[in-house]
């Protein structure tokens, strides 16, 4: 087995704004293995909100490729627990998970999807993401991109004004993400207006950390509460039942595909509506998300919709928001 780095600079076709937050590249990394003749990608981002560079993933990548690249390949979960013997970073172990995994469906020509035992006779549709700008650039990007579900981000002085005039311009389902930026109170009292201007859900209101904050928010909100930040790791399942109604899976930040199946699993079994979402990621990480769908309630997985220019190609999302998915084994991914 032979395992392979390489960075790449991802250029988005607008400031991607959120409220804590602005870029318009994401630094990426590009993990392949290759082993019997089939190469296995995986993809991991970088992200400051959590302290994760690709130097660091590549740094702590090298210090155990001696021993990953001399271990037996047998199935991505054995080989994940390996990853976490070595103690790598959920991000760096991210791009290695899911280069196993899209090894393993290649070697077995088959799809992820179908090795699961799931199939895409139903599906939940990709929102697309309309980042933080001034009221004109946002309904800018819609008329841009005419699609059936939008996640708009907030978090600014004028929230309410800007769902209002969003939705002069569409009939599309909206979702809202204030990515931790309101109060208690603030949530509470928007909601409601939020429901009548055609909002499903919204997605972690509060701090990440604030707990009792967001038990109040459950009990009182007229609208489902999604988390987020709250929701890194597989611990974290348990600790969101008494304060959402739903939790949103980043492969990035969980560590990757097989964590995040057992995250799925451990969500339901609590009650908790499932998401996934991503990190700007480019197709590579796109393809690997795209595999779980069948399993979810909800997905937000756009990132290379977002790009100036893709590096890869797989699963695509079409203009209706369905998927069309290779018929190549795994994730279904080639770099360009």
């Amino acid at each position: 087995m032979k395992i392979s780095l390489k960075e790449y600079e991802l250029q988005l076709k607008h400031t991607f704004r959120i409220s804590r937050d602005s870029y318009n590249t994401r630094s990426t990394l590009v993990v392949s293995i290759d082993h019997e003749g089939k190469t296995g990608y995986g993809e991991a981002t970088s992200h400051s909100y959590y302290n994760s560079t690709v130097s660091g993933m590549m740094a702590e990548i090298e210090t155990v490729r001696e021993t990953l690249e001399t271990t037996a390949f047998e199935t991505p979960e054995i080989f994940y627990e390996l990853l976490k013997d070595l103690n790598l970073s959920n991000f760096a172990r991210c791009a290695l998970d899911l280069a196993a995994n899209d090894l393993y469906g290649k070697l077995k020509n088959t799809p992820l999807y179908t090795l699961w035992g799931t199939c895409l006779e139903k599906y939940p549709l990709s929102n697309y993401t309309i980042g933080i700008g001034s009221i004109d650039e946002m309904a800018g990007k819609i008329k841009e991109k005419p699609w059936p579900v939008y996640k708009i981000k907030l978090g600014t002085s004028q929230d309410l004004k800007i769902i209002k005039e969003l939705r002069k311009h569409t009939n599309a389902v909206f979702r809202v993400d204030a990515n931790c930026a309101w109060t208690v109170a603030e949530t509470i009292a928007i909601a409601p207006k939020l429901k009548k201007l055609g909002v499903e859900f919204i997605e972690q209101p509060l701090n990440a950390y604030d707990w009792e904050g967001m038990k109040k928010v459950k009990e009182k909100c007229v609208l489902p509460v999604i988390a987020d930040e709250s929701c890194v790791v597989e611990a974290d399942v348990a600790r969101c039942v008494p304060c959402f109604t739903g939790i949103n899976i980043k492969l990035v930040k969980c560590g990757g595909l097989t964590p995040a199946r057992r995250m799925i699993a451990n969500a339901r079994a609590c009650g908790l509506k499932v998401m996934a979402g991503c990190m700007t990621e480019s197709s590579v990480g796109i393809s690997a998300l795209a595999q779980l769908i069948p399993q979810l309630d909800y997905v937000d997985m756009d990132g290379a919709m977002l790009l100036k220019k893709d590096i890869a190609k797989g699963v695509k999302i079409n203009d209706d928001g369905t998927v069309s998915f290779p018929s190549l084994g795994g994730s279904g991914v080639n770099l360009l």
